[in-house]
């Protein structure tokens, strides 16, 4: 799969999760790994029904309007990056700055997302994947 056809990939999937709609799975391989890196929540669940449920209680749970809205895309051969920002459910205050700017790395194969890791903390994302704002 190209990059651009990556790229693709991961701007349908934000299509529906900036409407607050997660519900669509056809994106992603049935082993998917899914891994949150830090955060109130760090872990590593394998497979879509696991995944659910970690986004479920780490996500869903815990803040309302759950929506996300990519900053910038960039591709880094079959890896994507996302940035976007979130309202907290009992706080209601609305996630922005630095702290809490959030990215996503999308790892591909064969038009399939094989591994999602979710940085809560865009920075060390960054640093982890040697790229500069």
């Amino acid at each position: 799969m190209t990059d651009s056809s990556n790229l693709d990939l991961v701007r349908s999937i934000y299509s529906g999760w900036e409407q607050g709609d997660f519900s669509r799975t056809d994106w992603a391989a049935p082993d998917i790994e899914y891994i949150v890196v830090d955060g109130l929540s760090p872990g590593r669940w394998e497979g879509l029904e696991a995944m659910g449920n970690a986004a479920s209680a780490i996500f869903m749970e815990g803040w309302e309007g759950v929506r996300a809205v990519p900053d910038e895309y960039r591709a880094l051969d079959d890896e994507r990056v996302v940035t976007h920002v979130g309202r907290g459910k009992r706080s209601r205050i609305e996630m922005a700055g630095s702290q809490t700017e959030t990215a996503h790395l999308f790892r591909l194969r064969g038009g399939k997302v094989i591994s999602l890791v979710i940085y809560w903390d865009r920075d060390r994302a960054f640093a982890d994947l040697g790229l500069k704002e």
